[in-house]
């Protein structure tokens, strides 16, 4: 299982699978992180939290945390 956290700067990932429960899940999912929508890593701050990727044609910044519970192929 590999997920959003390893995934390093240049990549380009498609969602398999969202863990976490409840307000967490669901915040993901509001910033537009769904099953099947591919997510490229644009940079990864210097001390590795946050990274900011493209989702869905805009920019994000996530934390490494909530990037944990995105699994990726």
């Amino acid at each position: 299982m590999k997920t959003l956290k390893e995934a390093r700067v240049g990549d380009t990932v498609t969602v398999v699978k969202l863990h976490g429960e409840g307000a967490i899940k669901r915040r993901i999912m509001d910033m537009g992180i769904t099953k099947g929508v591919a997510i490229t890593v644009r940079k990864v701050a210097p001390l590795g939290d946050p990274m900011e990727l493209t989702v869905r044609g805009y920019e994000l910044s996530l934390r490494r945390a909530d990037a944990e519970m995105v699994e990726v192929e």
